[in-house]
């Protein structure tokens, strides 16, 4: 267990704390469980840990994604302690999820956040499906609107909040999160 010294480190410090930084996700392997992220005024790499990627109530973040971290110096170099926001990764060009979402962004908008568990997700084939508590319909999720949503990949089972419209072939994911981040975005406003 080669990464297992942020546990020590928050039980030396009484949990998570360090310096605020802001960064962007360089990469991020959920199946090593970690990644770095390298801060906006340079310096090293920054540990991200899985375990700190969970505390926050994500198991994955997108290569690219905006991330605002609390940050502590270790003997093994600088390592995350706690997330504080992820924000959505820069669209990509030519994508046609991105059109469709710009068009209809005045729906998007309007779509409130319904409580859904992811039923499968494929990465390689880019895309899955979730289930809305209390709706029949599947709902389509496209590892574009991930990606937009600052998320790399998702787990069957795993809890999340989506902004879904009526596609032209069903029901789509526009806008995903992971559903502990809603919870902590409506407990702040």
């Amino acid at each position: 267990m080669e990464h297992d010294s942020q546990n020590e480190t928050e039980a030396e410090h009484g949990g998570p704390a360090g310096n605020a930084v802001s960064g962007i996700v360089k990469w991020f392997d959920p199946v090593k469980g970690f990644g770095f992220v390298v801060e906006e005024t340079g310096g090293p790499d920054i540990l991200l840990h899985v375990n700190v990627l969970r505390n926050f109530g994500q198991s994955s973040v997108a290569d690219g994604a905006r991330i605002d971290l609390l940050v502590q110096e270790t003997h093994r170099g600088v390592q995350a302690t706690e997330i504080v926001a992820i924000h959505a990764a820069e669209p990509l060009a030519g994508s046609p999820l991105v059109d469709v979402a710009e068009m209809e962004q005045s729906a998007v908008a309007a779509a409130p956040f319904e409580p859904a568990r992811v039923k499968w997700f494929d990465k390689s084939k880019g895309f899955g499906f979730a289930n809305v508590y209390g709706k029949p319909e599947d709902v389509f999720v496209h590892v574009e609107i991930l990606r937009q949503s600052g998320l790399s990949d998702l787990q069957p089972g795993e809890a999340l909040a989506v902004r879904v419209i009526d596609g032209k072939r069903g029901r789509m994911a526009v806008e995903v999160q992971a559903w502990e981040a809603v919870l902590h975005t409506q407990d702040d406003g």
